[in-house]
């Protein structure tokens, strides 16, 4: 995991910062639009898978943003959720794999069915995201940048 992380740091795709409102909003405004395009999709009979998924990572980026980690990553942002958060990461975990599978590969067969349940994990997920975060306090900001600085060193 240190060696992982530690690589991240030294090229440059994992860093700790200042916490920055506007830039979880930003990616917040990204998670939304992402769901809306999904939906709009879904009801042209397109499957949106990726849109879907980015949902779910947007607001990922959203949160650690709020506290001050720039991470550009994929994996390495979902693996912080349940190192460093202690928060249940196995469904974005399953969504990225769905969403390399299905952009970057072919012989998958996709539904409207399985969109439409990949869309109520992506919103029950963000549900479950955006309470949590609502429940930090500024203090739980500080322990958690520390505890980062702690598994970075």
């Amino acid at each position: 995991m240190k060696d992982f992380l530690a690589k991240l740091i030294k090229q440059g795709n994992l860093k700790i910062g200042e916490p920055s409102e506007n830039i979880s909003k930003a990616y917040l405004e990204k998670s939304v639009s992402n769901s809306k395009a999904a939906k709009i999709l879904l009801r042209n009979d397109k499957l949106g898978v990726s849109f879907v998924y980015y949902r779910m990572y947007n607001l990922v980026l959203s949160w650690l943003y709020l506290i001050g980690i720039k991470s550009e990553n994929h994996s390495a942002s979902i693996f912080l959720l349940k190192v460093l958060f202690n928060f249940e990461n196995k469904d974005i975990i399953e969504m990225k794999k769905e969403r390399i599978d299905k952009q970057y590969y072919i012989g998958f067969n996709i539904t409207k069915r399985d969109v439409e349940e990949e869309m109520k994990t992506a919103e029950n997920f963000n549900r479950e995201l955006r309470a949590f975060v609502l429940e930090v306090g500024k203090n739980d900001i500080k322990n958690y940048r520390d505890n980062f600085r702690g598994m970075i060193k």
